[in-house]
């Protein structure tokens, strides 16, 4: 492991670009290693889909979400730990599949195969020059849209490996709703952390009205109800400018 001197004020670091198994594209991943990072004391990390959108605005074409200000804004009014952020790029035209762990039309449905490859290939090659902490309920994962939609499919199918969950105006509906269907037949996981949230403006209510009924499934399913955040936005369009402003409280919530 190379070895990260503490920062003040945190660092970014490239940890290059992955070469994945199957017809996924490689792509880069870059950690976030928040203020006071040491190598010899592990952290939390929030593992972020979509990873052009997640931190500046360089790679994003409506502006990034600043979730490495996010972090060490967080750390800094609580006083205690913040979580790396892993933030992985989509693939381009691949993104859809990937992302998608159920048939949109003649696409989608290849969320199981790149999420195997996170775990196999991406995870333990981060694991290896950052120090993270590996129990479950240390590790989220988290996205929007199709973002938020594969971050609760991960959570659901991979609990020992993703604690928890941020889904940010996740696209429920795709797959005829099929995440519902999941989420009525998976044992509730010992640990677990699910936050979601939608804007009342987007696809008239719509996606806002799916993210209040799996909230609502979850806690009929028996997941603890304090661990279990919903968060409605009335004002909020399906756009990065309401998921950077609703970063704040998800991270607070799901590491605090």
């Amino acid at each position: 492991m190379p070895r990260l001197l503490p920062v003040p004020r945190g660092t970014l670091l490239d940890l290059g670009v992955f070469r994945l198994p199957g017809a996924h594209p490689a792509r880069r991943v870059r950690a976030f290693l928040p203020a006071l990072y040491a190598p010899d004391r592990p952290r939390p990390a929030l593992w972020l889909f979509d990873g052009q959108n997640v931190l500046g605005d360089e790679g994003s074409y409506a502006g990034g979400w600043h979730a490495h200000e996010a972090v060490d804004r967080y750390a800094a009014r609580k006083k205690t730990v913040a979580p790396v952020i892993l933030a992985i790029d989509h693939g381009g035209d691949r993104r859809l599949d990937e992302l998608t762990p159920y048939r949109l039309g003649d696409r989608g449905g290849g969320a199981e195969a790149f999420l195997t490859a996170i775990v196999d290939v991406v995870i333990p090659a981060v694991r290896g020059r950052v120090a993270l902490r590996t129990e479950p309920e240390a590790n989220v994962i988290g996205g929007s849209s199709l973002g938020g939609l594969a971050a609760l499919y991960a959570h659901l199918t991979r609990p020992a490996v993703f604690g928890g969950a941020m889904a940010m105006s996740p696209s429920l509906f795709v797959g005829d709703g099929a995440i519902f269907s999941l989420a009525e037949a998976t044992p509730v996981p010992w640990r677990t952390r699910v936050y979601l949230d939608a804007g009342g403006r987007e696809a008239k209510g719509v996606i806002a009205a799916h993210a209040q009924r799996m909230h609502e499934l979850l806690l009929r399913r028996g997941f603890p109800a304090d661990h279990v955040l919903w968060r409605p936005d009335a004002k909020g369009t399906h756009a990065e400018k309401h998921w950077r402003r609703r970063l704040p409280k998800a991270i607070a919530f799901l590491f605090g």
